[in-house]
């Protein structure tokens, strides 16, 4: 099986095939089901997902202008309950952050791919975009970990590259564009990360690279880091244990993997 023309990357796909060429190769091209869970116990990771996407809809309909007292009805769980109050504490006004598309697509072409982000929110204001991600992670990572992530590197290229429906028609600048990690249990310390120019070239390199090399793949080898298959639902495929780690010691909680349901005709781009 090969890949498909074009295929459509995302910080996801990016991001398993960066930890293990062989994941991607079962997730994206012979596209098997999961045969094990991610992480144990169980339950409570899948209840955490399942919190987690949740709270990103009420995040998305309180920068939709829905008065913020009905949708904290909707938090009826512990968790929710306090990640909702830390979150409009930190957000009460969302107009103060500026012009905000929250849950918007960016596309762009890569060599004969497309690359593709969905974000929690894009908020312009004064010739500036700040990219804002809420994670409702258990344990707040390092930023030195965060910095490396797929995601910081293509959510802030793609915007620079593909921006401009957002911005009045106008390119957005690297220098005036930033990335916030927002964390619901962590809300007075955010992740804040930077950009210019010289890393817009670097992760474009980078990312160039990256999909050039699997185009160019003809076997997937599977990662020399095994602790990586701990939280790993392939792990059964590759002989890699049996018992799933336990989230709780994860260096993050594994997110329910995207599902890009969208219509392309409607997602900011620039043309092939």
């Amino acid at each position: 099986m090969e890949l498909s023309k074009p295929f459509t990357f995302s910080q996801s796909s990016l991001q398993d095939y960066f930890d293990c060429a062989r994941r991607f190769q079962l997730r994206y091209i012979e596209k098997l089901s999961y045969p094990a869970i991610e992480a144990e116990p169980a339950l409570e990771n899948e209840s955490r997902i399942e919190q987690g996407q949740f709270f990103h809809r009420l995040a998305q309909q309180h920068f939709l202008g829905l008065p913020p007292e009905k949708l904290a009805r909707l938090a009826t769980s512990p968790d929710l309950t306090r990640w909702w109050d830390n979150f409009i504490r930190a957000f009460p006004h969302p107009a103060a952050l500026g012009a905000g598309s929250p849950e918007v697509a960016l596309s762009a072409p890569m060599g004969n791919h497309r690359l593709l982000a969905k974000y929690d929110l894009i908020a312009i204001k004064d010739g500036r975009a700040t990219i804002y991600d809420w994670k409702t992670y258990h344990k707040r990572p390092k930023n030195e970990w965060m910095a490396i992530r797929m995601q910081t590197r293509v959510y802030r290229y793609l915007l620079a590259v593909a921006g401009t429906s957002l911005n009045g028609g106008e390119s957005i600048q690297p220098e005036n564009i930033e990335m916030i990690y927002w964390y619901t249990d962590y809300p007075d310390d955010p992740a804040v990360f930077k950009y210019d120019t010289a890393q817009f070239k670097r992760d474009g390199d980078a990312l160039e690279k990256l999909i050039g090399d699997i185009e160019g793949r003809a076997e997937f080898e599977k990662t020399d880091d095994e602790k990586k298959c701990a939280y790993c639902t392939y792990r059964s495929y590759c002989a890699r244990g049996a018992q799933a780690g336990d989230w709780h010691d994860a260096e993050a909680e594994a997110e329910a993997l995207e599902t890009f349901d969208i219509n392309f005709e409607q997602v900011a781009e620039i043309a092939f």
